[in-house]
Formats: structure tokens, sequence, C-alpha cells
């Protein structure tokens, strides 16, 4: 079965936002590789990059949420110029509700926890590292 795994950048903070995200969904990191980690003769690292993050792995159920930092040299990502989300798709009502508070702290709610004119339970919001996420019930396919 094909999987899709969402996998973000971020301005050196990757680190801090994924220790954020395991504190909502749990687990812990299937993988941290640093940029020091790689360094080389022929892959040389500032120090200043050093500790920053490579590849981080989250595993979420059956999926992996992945990210990095990205180096300096290749400029600064702007989160709020992607309108693009990460959804979540919740067992129940309460799991739903869990983690929309959970992730939502510090950030900005578009579209509280709520019954969607589409028949689920859904939020819409931008966590506090300019993530977009979407977090949904259907009870329709947990009958």
């Amino acid at each position: 079965m094909v999987a899709i795994n969402p996998y973000i950048n971020f301005n050196g903070n990757a680190e801090e936002a994924f220790t954020f995200y395991k504190s909502v969904f749990g687990g812990e990191f299937a993988k941290v590789i640093r940029f020091k980690d790689l360094a080389s003769a022929d892959f040389p690292v500032p120090e200043k990059e050093a500790n920053k993050i490579m590849r981080i792995a989250l595993p979420i159920g059956k999926n992996m949420l992945l990210a990095n930092d990205v180096p300096e040299f290749m400029g600064r990502v702007s989160e709020n110029e992607n309108r693009s989300k990460i959804a979540v798709s919740a067992d129940s009502k309460e799991e739903a509700e869990r983690i929309f508070n959970g992730l939502s702290v510090g950030g900005q709610v578009e579209m509280p926890m709520d019954q969607s004119p589409w028949g689920t339970y859904f939020a819409g919001f931008r966590d506090k590292y300019g993530i977009e996420w979407t977090v949904e019930f259907d009870p329709k396919n947990h009958s």
C-alpha cells in the first residue's frame, strides 16, 4: 500500500516544532539526523548550521511526519506563503478534540472544532510554527 507522508521545511526550529508535535501525538522520533552528522570534506557544514536538523521523523499511526531545517544559504522558508495543510483523520470525536486542543495552542484558529457542512467534526488552524492543519472525525468511517 502506498503511504503519503508530509514533509515540512523549517528555518532552524524543526526540533522545537517536532518536540511540540510529539507532545500532542505521542510516540518517539524514528530518526534525528543533524547536519554535523553528515559533515565531511566533500560536505562542509558551517558551525552555525551544525546542530540544525537535516532530517527528523515522527511516526503517527501508519504514517510519518518528516521535516528538516533549511540551511541559511538556501534562503528562508515562509510558511505563511503556502496555504497547503496537513490533514489529520481522527478515530473519535474525543481524539479530534484532543489533537485540535494540543496543536492549536498559540496558533490561529480559522475554523473552530464543530460540525462541518459536509457532515464531519472538523477544525482548521495554523499552529504556532505557521504550519496549517485540519483535524477531522468522520462518523461515517467509524460506525
